[in-house]
């Protein structure tokens, strides 16, 4: 979806350009979750919130443990394990093919076991405590009342960011790249190897019956297909053996952009809090390293939640300032076939609220599920939106993520669509509430 501005402006004045980009520099510098840059970080926060009228009682800090297993050590895991197997399977489909079958069967169990250990990886567990080093992070938040309804009966929107940052020898583009090169290269071979399992059975089958040349030829381009296709996978996965995680960039785009948006808003809605919605202005931590942030805030507060009436906006990667598509975007839908939707409400109010006031706003799709702070949300089965712009991911995770990259006006226009979007949720809590309900 593309909601496309007019040539009508509506200056909005509840919002300062000078202002977001101040906060943008005063957080540019590295601060990789479990490092003193984060602590900076965090004490930082706190400071800004002061400054913004929150007082000590309101300014929440939650510290918690994480192990870094699940969000480095896991991925290279994985990957060897990978390869070692394919290279097995193809090997041995020369010389016995049940061999091979149980060989990729095996992979496949050891892979599901894995996914099902990735559910909660914010509880460290054995392999995280054993196989893992284990760091403190910090979360801060503020919570702004609802003025007509009580804790019990209000709702709940959490606006957050993540404060943290990293810094990979890998650019974020290029891993896109390789995740890419692995999915696709996983679903072709493991149609080849479908096609091979008839290929051998039918010519078992019709041996007597068929031209044999021809059928050698058939099975000789399913073997260079199998081999071509594994040959990415491994390609992709020897790249993600080697990626390291370094505390070395400021993280403006990445995610200081988000959490002048975070800042901004609370300090609006502080002055003006909503009817029927409590708000959570959040800058969560360890995002950079599984998200663990936003697992650990939903563990400690998700018994304040009903699920028909909380919803989160997250902001992540805001703006990319002299790149073709500097622009606001949010994440509309993920995955090849089927497509899945995944913000069909909530960006609802993200249109409506860009017509009304003449913004621009795009929707895109990604191949892959976005590992940000509201993959925990969706997972727990939360109305959530990511807001954000792919062209940062130019920079993200590099040194050169500095504040130079970073546009105020879009970063202010992003406040003036959360605004309005936050108003009429506001306006439509009822209708809302009963709607999901069904």
């Amino acid at each position: 979806m593309v909601i496309k501005a007019n040539s009508k402006v509506f200056e909005d004045q509840s919002f300062n350009e000078k202002r977001l980009f101040e906060y943008v520099k005063e957080f540019s510098f590295p601060r990789l979750a479990g490092t003193e840059g984060e602590e900076k970080a965090v004490e930082l926060t706190v400071k800004k919130f002061k400054e913004l009228g929150f007082n000590r009682k309101e300014i929440k800090k939650e510290l918690f443990q994480f192990s870094d297993f699940y969000s480095t050590t896991l991925i290279k895991l994985i990957a060897m394990i990978t390869c070692v197997f394919l290279l097995a399977f193809l090997l041995f489909s020369y010389i016995e093919i049940l061999i091979s079958l149980f060989i990729l069967g095996v992979l496949s169990l050891i892979v599901l076991l894995i996914l099902r250990g990735l559910k909660s990886p914010e509880n460290p567990g054995f392999w995280g405590k054993y196989y893992g080093e284990i760091f403190d992070a910090t979360n801060v938040f503020v919570k702004v009342p609802a003025k007509l309804l009580t804790n019990n009966k209000a709702g709940n929107l959490v606006i957050s960011a993540h404060l943290d940052s990293k810094s990979q020898n890998l650019k974020t583009q290029w891993r896109v790249n390789i995740y890419r090169i692995f999915l696709f290269g996983g679903i072709s071979f493991c149609l080849i190897m479908i096609a091979k399992a008839f290929w051998y059975l039918l010519f078992m089958a019709l041996f007597f019956s068929v031209n044999i040349r021809s059928w050698i030829l058939a099975g000789f381009i399913l073997d260079f297909g199998l081999w071509l296709s594994a040959g990415f996978v491994i390609t992709a996965n020897l790249f993600l053996m080697f990626l390291s995680t370094h505390n070395k960039s400021p993280g403006a785009l990445d995610n200081a952009s988000g959490m002048a948006i975070v800042f901004e808003l609370s300090s609006y809605f502080r002055k003006h809090p909503l009817n029927n919605f409590y708000l959570w202005f959040c800058q969560f931590s360890a995002e950079e390293l599984g998200t663990m942030g936003s697992r650990i805030f939903l563990n400690k507060h998700e018994h304040l939640f009903s699920k028909e009436k909380v919803f989160q906006f997250n902001l992540d990667m805001i703006s990319c300032k002299n790149c073709k598509h500097n622009r606001i975007e949010y994440i509309e839908s993920y995955g090849i076939i089927p497509k899945k939707e995944l913000t069909s409400l909530l960006s609802k109010y993200l249109e409506k609220a860009a017509r009304k006031r003449n913004i621009d706003i795009y929707g895109i799709h990604f191949l892959t599920g976005a590992h940000t702070d509201s993959l925990p949300f969706h997972a727990r089965k939360f109305n959530a939106i990511d807001l954000g712009s792919i062209s940062a991911s130019k920079w993200a995770h590099t040194p050169e993520d500095s504040a130079d990259k970073v546009d105020p006006k879009i970063l202010k226009d992003t406040c003036v669509l959360l605004k309005n979007a936050l108003l009429e949720i506001d306006a439509d809590f009822q209708k809302l509430k009963n709607k999901i309900k069904k």
